[in-house]
């Protein structure tokens, strides 16, 4: 009888990854829902483990603490999921920089922040609110501010490179003026409770970033 020869089988660790990627969203999702729904300090880990459907020790394992899963909930749905790149890696932001015409530019810009918002404002607000409340959470809106800041300055940075930028208008104010136009908290102040429609919003954007930034163009002679 021959000798039969035993091989090992290969341990496939793909099904094990697609598994515990499966159930990482599923939290980030309970969490989201709760959240939105019932603040950031009236949700215990011990609920978004029960919404989700899984055990409370998977949680912890998966996200460590629960301002590490709101800060990796806020990161997926700025990017669009956990394996996005980052903002300034995206196709649509290039668009913007790489934009010849000043106006379109803005335009542009407030086409994608109204695209944003429409997206995560409910977290974004959660995470506004919950800041006084937890020092890490505090930490984790301050960033949102300063790189969300830093985005909107490579907006005006590319437009005063045109030499487009309004005469006497410094690049530092004028960063603030379209990173304060393009804030969660004055789409929260307009949308939410004012009542403006996001297409509202957007055009306004578009207009008060023109108006604010923008060279007027010279008077032509009759």
């Amino acid at each position: 009888m021959p000798e039969q020869v035993r091989t090992k089988r290969r341990y496939d660790s793909s099904r094990r990854h697609a598994q515990a990627a499966a159930t990482r969203r599923d939290i980030l999702d309970a969490a989201e829902t709760l959240f939105v729904r019932d603040g950031y300090g009236a949700t215990p880990v011990s609920a978004i483990a029960r919404e989700a459907r899984v055990a409370l020790k998977t949680v912890y394992v998966a996200f460590e603490t629960k301002s590490g899963l709101l800060r990796s909930l806020w990161n997926a749905r700025l990017r669009g999921g956990e394996d996005e790149p980052p903002i300034t890696e995206h196709p649509w932001y290039r668009e913007v920089l790489d934009e010849t015409r000043p106006a379109r530019q803005l335009a542009l810009n407030a086409r994608i922040s109204r695209a944003g918002k429409e997206r995560i404002a409910p977290l974004s607000e959660v995470i506004r609110s919950a800041a006084p409340l937890d020092p890490d959470i505090g930490a984790l809106w301050q960033r949102i501010g300063t790189e969300y800041r830093a985005l909107q300055r490579a907006v005006v940075q590319s437009v005063a490179d045109k030499g487009a930028l309004r005469a006497g208008l410094e690049l530092e104010r004028a960063a603030d003026i379209l990173w304060t136009i393009n804030h969660p908290n004055t789409w929260q102040i307009l949308v939410v409770e004012r009542g403006w429609t996001p297409e509202e919003y957007e055009r306004w954007s578009v207009d008060a970033a023109c108006a604010e930034l923008l060279a007027k163009p010279p008077r032509r002679r009759r």
